[in-house]
């Protein structure tokens, strides 16, 4: 069983891509994170160069056994972790603890539970750093688009160039209250807008909700962000812009529509799951303090 790390994204898509592909939905983030860096550029998420890593199990020895599990970080992020046994995961922080300066001062650690806390507790003991939860997440899956059940008012349409200044605002909004960065917000919103990737609901001719939906990836694309201002909010708007994201993205050739809530959040928890999405597991954020 061993670790295998690289700064190469060439060669993490070598070793870790298939494996990645091969679980579509658990391996969601970083397959949206790896298209971004080879679209992109490895600057696109910071200034400082991603790390990634990919982990051989017992089965065919340390140089031939098939990877079943990986992660990547791209700086000031934490690491996040893909689909892995929970041996895998204390394995990996051990040697990142014991690692050169590009794997170091990780201040936090993403993916399926089970993982995160195996990786937590395993860090917390080779450094000594205390941990706290930041985000308690569910990932669902579309099963069948179903509309929502009281629809509201209004109409879908796909953002347009003249919307980037009003989407711009919504993003950052949408970071604030969820506690999350994201760099480079006007690029993400440029590249969206020019893909049609970025959906909005309006109702009286005026743009009320918004959601996003990721490129088809190995079969699987993820819906968000989803955003309604608060004055808008309790009206059905979000219910509608995510199920019109999501037959976008069945349009475009997703198998597995996939999204995020968080679970301290009860209402879109039931939202989604009125228009068909269902769960498929718990995810967790951490936070390290030195």
């Amino acid at each position: 069983m061993t670790w295998t790390f690289t700064t190469s994204l060439d060669d993490f898509r070598a070793h870790a891509g298939d494996f990645l592909a091969a679980h579509p939905a658990q391996n969601t983030v970083l397959l949206t994170v790896v298209h971004r860096l080879a679209e992109r550029g490895p600057d696109v998420f910071g200034e400082r160069p991603p790390a990634f890593g990919w982990w051989r199990g017992p089965a065919g020895g340390s140089a031939g056994g098939p990877v079943e599990g990986a992660f990547l970080r791209t700086p000031p992020f934490g690491p996040r972790l893909s689909v892995m046994p929970e041996a895998a995961a204390a394995e990996l922080a051990v040697e990142l603890a014991a690692a050169g300066a590009e794997f170091t001062e990780v201040s936090g650690v993403g993916g399926g539970a089970d993982a995160v806390r195996a990786f937590g507790a395993a860090w917390t003991a080779a450094t000594g750093a205390g941990q706290s939860v930041r985000f308690n997440e569910r990932l669902y899956r579309l099963d069948e688009l179903t509309d929502p059940p009281r629809p509201p008012a209004g109409r879908y349409r796909s953002a347009a160039p003249d919307d980037r200044d009003l989407a711009i605002r919504w993003y950052e909004e949408f970071l604030v209250e969820a506690g999350v960065d994201l760099p480079n917000i006007p690029q993400a919103v440029d590249d969206r807008i020019a893909s049609g990737r970025l959906h909005l609901w309006e109702d009286r001719g005026h743009p009320v909700a918004l959601a996003g939906s990721s490129p088809v990836i190995a079969g699987m694309s993820r819906i968000g962000p989803v955003y309604t201002p608060a004055d808008q909010r309790g009206r059905g708007y979000a219910s509608a812009v995510t199920a019109a994201a999501s037959a976008h993205a069945l349009a475009e050739g997703a198998t597995e529509v996939l999204l995020y809530t968080d679970l301290a959040n009860p209402t879109s928890n039931s939202i989604y799951q009125q228009i068909g999405y269902r769960p498929v597991e718990d995810c967790l954020i951490l936070d390290f303090q030195a």
